[in-house]
């Protein structure tokens, strides 16, 4: 009998010492959310509307009426909203609307960058801005010739506004943006 509890009693504490024989538990390093996106190609983007501009590819245009164009991006879960008006004697009220909505953001910004364009050999002049921080949209900007044609277009993210988390897919779509502006030429 006392052969037999020796023998459960090193069998057992074999088996413990198999068992607790592992190595120590390590914390994993915190990790970053990594989003690739395709490197953006560009094609022109006509229509019968008086301008026209490039195009990231991986933009789904829709026409919603009177020269006004939404560009989704489903990648992103974002969408560029670019509203056309005619300029009809009121550029005055055009620009202050537009500059209007752009600082209704500060109340969430952070900042507010602002960046004056000039085309003056297309006639095209108008303002980029870049809100940073939780706001609904980051980037916007308004073009105009000053006599015959005014754009107003920004973008909104289809997700609560938190800038850090966006950060990656907000830089892509500013950038095509700013390549929209850069590119736009009035027919």
């Amino acid at each position: 009998m006392l052969k037999n509890s020796i023998s459960v009693a090193l069998f057992s504490a074999i088996i413990i010492c198999v068992i607790s024989c592992k190595d120590d538990a390590v914390p994993k390093p915190a990790s970053q959310l990594r989003l690739d996106y395709p490197v953006a190609e560009y094609v022109r983007y006509e229509t019968n509307c008086p301008f026209t501009f490039d195009l990231n590819t991986e933009g789904i245009v829709k026409q919603n009426g009177n020269c006004n164009l939404s560009i989704d991006y489903p990648k992103m879960k974002a969408t560029i909203y670019l509203t056309y008006k005619p300029v009809t004697n009121n550029i005055d009220s055009l620009l202050t609307d537009a500059q209007t909505l752009t600082y209704k953001h500060v109340v969430k910004a952070d900042d507010i960058i602002e960046q004056p364009f000039r085309n003056p050999n297309d006639k095209v002049f108008g303002m980029f801005y870049q809100v940073n921080g939780n706001t609904a949209t980051n980037t916007r900007f308004y073009v105009t010739d000053s006599t015959k044609h005014f754009i107003d277009c920004s973008v909104y993210f289809y997700t609560k506004p938190n800038f850090d988390s966006i950060m990656p897919a907000s830089s892509y779509v500013r950038n095509d943006l700013q390549n929209l502006m850069e590119s736009l030429r009035w027919k």
